[in-house]
């Protein structure tokens, strides 16, 4: 419960300083229903796959405020500088398992962009434990919704005339998640060394 101080200004305030993380936990917590819902029949029925991409749509509808609110309110936090990475991270890299657990994206591209996500996460959390925050650079923002776009693609039941298009984005967030990781390396090593 948000204590009211200061009349409605200090309530609304208190307001504005959680509502941005509440979106990234709520990005959390929608994970595990979209992977239920992609995972269901094997990714097969359409109507699941539906359900899937709404659930993938509003999660990453919070990520597009979540960041926004919080600068434009000025309470960016601690927390939502490594919580937002970490949701973004959960739903991308979920959805690609399962989609390459059912056989629409090859284990190579899945365990490339895992594999930077975890080694980048790893880094923020030595730079943590050192006082330090890595926040997402424009790159990775980039690349964020790149991944979204690519994901989206494959998780909607889409004609067969997308087929193309979807592989191009795929890759295209494939290279973007490689070519992101070096500015975040760089930038963590000149932390590291201050």
């Amino acid at each position: 419960m948000t204590e009211r101080t200061g009349g409605s200004g200090g309530w609304r305030t208190a307001h504005r300083a959680h509502l941005p993380n509440a979106l990234t936990v709520l990005r959390l917590l929608l994970v595990p229903l979209f992977v239920v819902f992609l995972a269901e029949d094997g990714g097969q029925d359409w109507r699941w796959r539906l359900a899937a991409a709404a659930v993938f749509a509003a999660a990453s509808i919070t990520d597009r405020y979540d960041g926004h609110l919080a600068r434009r309110w000025g309470t960016v936090s601690d927390f939502g500088k490594i919580a937002d990475p970490l949701a973004d991270k959960a739903l991308i890299g979920s959805a690609l398992v399962v989609l390459s657990l059912q056989g629409r994206v090859p284990w190579w591209m899945t365990a490339l962009i895992l594999a930077r996500e975890v080694l980048v996460t790893l880094l923020r959390f030595l730079l943590v434990r050192r006082g330090t925050i890595l926040p997402a650079d424009r790159g990775g923002k980039v690349k964020t919704v790149v991944q979204i776009a690519a994901v989206a693609l494959f998780v909607l039941p889409l004609p067969g005339w997308t087929y193309w298009p979807s592989w191009l984005v795929m890759l295209a967030a494939v290279v973007l998640t490689l070519t992101s990781a070096r500015g975040y390396f760089t930038a963590g090593a000149k932390l590291l060394r201050g």
